[in-house]
């Protein structure tokens, strides 16, 4: 896989600076810092729709992974992922583990904006499809199972320009990469490393807690005429995918670690670097 780093390809993460203070003895029941990003950075390039089969279905094409070869995996091997349902702390996690480890750190939210505008309709038609949505089609019109199957990133759209980032990363220097696009079937034959990869599984009640601290999803719910059931939606459609995520890695033998009830970020900092040998 070449990759021509900084300008139109794969151009790594900002670099943006490990700021904030970590408060070592705050109880996690729903305040994490990283914010949850449902829907961001949509270019409006839609034209037509794609229609969809299931995650697992015909319609899915060959994935960067899949296609991994040894240089692939070589090429990644100063990687660390932090994949997971939304509301489980991956941000928060690997912000500290960075900091404390003295990695880098790159944020699959932060750069689904850049991804969407360098995505075609030919390589990302569910993207498409959804940039091509008002809000209450996208969160109000369909049903929690349609949306988990045709949200774009939850189909790994976008996921090579993962990987054309992190090979930007000069491998001197580890990098954490954290985020809900960071699905275990793309991520396992990446892995030169297998312990070099984890899930956070958050419960229902603790995602629902994240978001009612943050307010994110209310916001993108706020913008339909019907508020209240986008928001069941939301969160119903999210715990689908939570679950399928925990099913798909249990099935690739790839470390899971569940989140729910009291829990501090130093013991689920220490949970993380546990499975990640940090």
């Amino acid at each position: 896989m070449r990759v021509r780093c900084g300008r139109g390809g794969g151009r790594g993460p900002t670099g943006r600076a490990l700021t904030g203070r970590v408060r070592t003895g705050r109880v996690l029941t729903g305040r994490l810092t990283g914010r949850a990003r449902t829907g961001g950075g949509l270019t409006g390039r839609a034209r037509g729709r794609s229609q969809g089969a299931t995650m697992s279905g015909p319609a899915d094409r060959p994935r960067p992974g899949e296609r991994a070869g040894p240089a692939l995996r070589e090429g990644l091997r100063h990687v660390y992922w932090i994949g997971g349902g939304s509301g489980a702390g991956k941000s928060t996690i690997a912000r500290r583990l960075a900091d404390r480890a003295g990695l880098r750190r790159y944020s699959t939210d932060d750069v689904m904006a850049d991804h969407a505008r360098r995505s075609t309709p030919a390589d990302s038609p569910f993207l498409t499809e959804f940039a091509a949505m008002d809000m209450d089609q996208r969160w109000v019109r369909r049903s929690p199972e349609a949306m988990l199957e045709t949200f774009h990133w939850f189909r790994g759209e976008g996921f090579g320009l993962i990987v054309e980032d992190l090979l930007c990363v000069p491998r001197d220097q580890g990098v954490i990469a954290g985020g809900f696009r960071l699905l275990p079937r793309m991520v396992r034959p990446l892995l030169a490393e297998p312990g070099h990869a984890v899930w956070l599984l958050p419960t229902p009640e603790f995602r629902r807690a994240a978001f009612a601290s943050r307010g994110s999803l209310a916001a993108i719910a706020g913008r339909t005429s019907d508020p209240e059931r986008a928001l069941r939606n939301l969160l119903e459609r999210d715990r689908l995918f939570t679950e399928r995520l925990g099913l798909e890695a249990r099935r690739l033998d790839l470390p899971v670690i569940e989140v729910g009830g009291p829990v501090t970020e130093e013991d689920l900092a220490e949970r993380v670097a546990g499975a990640l040998g940090l």
